[in-house]
């Protein structure tokens, strides 16, 4: 479980070997949103069918979603700040994580799509 949380949702690696990276440029804002057509090490195709991160859109907003209400209620009812000023800082910060959750959807909805293989990682990552 360990191992899903870091390689997959944190380092944005292959859910079968964990190696392979899953997009171009980790860090990169030019190419924030560009994967891999397949994974670099043990070869799964990271885009199987048409329309298969229909999910991921739905995980990224589920997480973005609550995570933004619960900082606006913070801000309101925590920190004694107006509403409007409240809702105008969630916004201004949801702009640069969004780049961030994008990728976390894409990769949770990798996951539970794709199970690990101790012996793809084997063959991958330890040549």
């Amino acid at each position: 479980m360990f191992s899903i949380l870091w390689n997959v949702l944190l380092r944005h690696k292959c859910p079968r070997c964990h190696c392979g990276d899953l997009f171009i440029r980790p860090f990169s804002l030019k190419t924030a949103f560009q994967m891999h057509e397949r994974c670099p090490c043990c070869g799964l195709d990271f885009n199987p069918e048409p329309g298969f991160y229909f999910g991921a859109m739905f995980i990224s907003y589920i997480i973005t979603g609550w995570l933004f209400v619960l900082a606006a209620f913070a801000l309101i009812y925590l920190g004694h700040v107006d509403v409007n000023l409240a809702l105008g800082i969630v916004v201004v910060g949801a702009i640069p994580l969004y780049l961030f959750f994008f990728r976390l959807g894409r990769a949770a909805w990798l996951a539970i799509n794709f199970k690990y293989s101790p012996e793809a990682h084997e063959r991958c990552c330890k040549k």
